[in-house]
């Protein structure tokens, strides 16, 4: 999704609009998640850009974006781009270590 949400809308409080974009990313980001995933592919995962344009945008993390969308309305912004694409994920387990730290007496 890359798309330009107006943050101001003649005759709607700005903080219903507001609440009317986050619903929609908030939607977005289930539907991507509902999908199949394929074969060889643990999870979906995006990679997200927030800004006033999209020249702008800079990157952010999923926890991230909702956050930076409050935060371009709260600087008064008419308009902010969001962009997430989604990405196959794969776990990566970290290396256990078979020695403790052993504490010297």
């Amino acid at each position: 999704m890359k798309k330009n949400f107006p943050l101001q809308a003649e005759g709607k409080h700005p903080d219903r609009v507001l609440e009317a974009v986050k619903h929609e990313i908030r939607k977005y980001f289930k539907r991507e998640r509902n999908r199949d995933v394929p074969k060889g592919v643990d999870f979906w995962d995006f990679d997200c850009k927030v800004g006033l344009n999209a020249d702008s945008a800079e990157v952010v993390r999923v926890s991230g974006v909702i956050e930076a969308v409050d935060a371009a309305a709260k600087s008064g912004a008419a308009s902010v781009y969001v962009e997430i694409l989604s990405k196959h994920g794969v776990r990566v387990l970290k290396a256990q270590h078979d020695e403790e730290p052993q504490e010297d007496a």
